[in-house]
């Protein structure tokens, strides 16, 4: 039985959330209800953390519009890409490196190269699988950018096709065409791959299809804010929107097979779109990284124990409060921590 949980939330000094809501309707106490079926109706005020950095309770207290109005897929590419162009661009002050575009097995491909790379790492590289729900780049060079740096390693930034246009296997066909070019001139402990949002599920769905296909698992892997499971929906994703308790958020509704522009007709629980139920045992050390309002903060979690269950290298670090990938944000010192932490995690994973 799916148990859905209703939030509403008020955040102690944000005097904007007013300006479209009378005192009187906004909730100043803790209720709950629970239904005969399990289901909670749930109102929680919950004040900016002390626990986080100035910079993320400012985030946090940032206003935001409850907007039931869809983006369209055009407005959202080209939003998109603007603030990816932006960010990226910020990232790359903080971190000076060279990008260069090109292709790899005929997949286009963001080559990033920190401006010195010592002789130990020479022989490494990181296969970068942006986020952006599938349909988008969030993070080909905010993802790729500080890691190249902090790692001191080549990343190689996978643009694989996107859906809906091209749905599943499209994109983890590219990243595994990817990997087989870049395997004619590694050895595959010497070769990480990451991702995060769409990119951290890609990522686990890229080893589960290497597993199929006989080929060597890559040295490290990182999931950062993902999940390992089509078929269901996780408590978080009942909780938290996009940026965590601020913006709409609808009741989930379970997933069908057909309905999911990225799933299409794939069995939802086929074990290369939900590696949760793939063969995880002999999987390389991973990396899985979250927030405490991250709306896949369950996914994460869910398949990170999958992978310990399977006797796999699996550390989780949970960052205190913030949501979704909010290392997409150069401003906050906790962003900095995030890529330190990736970045060590594949300079001490890889071989060299």
């Amino acid at each position: 039985m799916l148990i859905f949980v209703l939030v509403a939330v008020l955040l102690y000094g944000n005097a904007a959330c007013a300006q479209h809501t009378s005192s009187a309707a906004i909730p100043q106490t803790d209720t709950s209800v629970v239904d005969a079926d399990g289901t909670a109706h749930v109102t929680r005020v919950v004040p900016v953390p002390q626990t986080v950095s100035p910079e993320a309770q400012r985030s946090l207290a940032r206003p935001w519009p409850d907007d039931t109005t869809p983006q369209s897929l055009a407005d959202r590419r080209s939003s998109t890409d603007t603030w990816q162009a932006k960010a990226g661009a910020a990232f790359r002050a903080l971190y000076p490196v060279d990008i260069q575009l090109g292709s790899l097995a005929g997949v286009p491909v963001k080559t990033i190269m920190p401006a010195s790379i010592p002789s130990t790492r020479r022989g490494c590289v990181l296969i970068n699988l942006h986020g952006g729900g599938f349909n988008s780049d969030s993070g080909s060079l905010t993802e790729s950018i500080p890691v190249a740096y902090l790692s001191r390693t080549k990343v190689i930034a996978v643009l694989y096709r996107l859906a809906p246009e091209h749905p599943f296997p499209a994109a983890l066909d590219d990243a595994v065409a990817v990997y087989r070019e870049v395997l004619k001139t590694h050895e595959p402990q010497n070769v990480g791959i990451f991702g995060t949002s769409a990119g951290a599920i890609l990522t686990a769905e890229v080893a589960s299809r290497l597993r199929q296909l006989g080929l060597p698992l890559p040295g490290a892997l990182g999931i950062f804010s993902g999940f390992g499971d089509y078929s269901q929906h996780g408590d978080s994703e009942a909780l938290y929107a996009l940026r965590g308790l601020s913006g709409h958020l609808d009741v989930p509704k379970a997933r069908l097979p057909g309905e999911d522009e990225y799933a299409a007709n794939t069995s939802l629980k086929d074990p290369a779109l939900s590696p949760l139920y793939a063969n995880l045992h002999g999987f390389p050390p991973t990396l899985f990284i979250t927030s405490g309002r991250d709306t896949l903060l369950s996914g994460t979690t869910i398949l990170h124990r999958a992978f310990l269950r399977a006797g796999v290298d699996a550390q989780l670090v949970v960052f205190e409060a913030l949501p979704h990938a909010f290392w997409n944000d150069e401003t906050l010192p906790e962003t900095r921590e995030a890529n330190e932490i990736m970045g060590r995690f594949f300079a001490t994973h890889l071989a060299h």
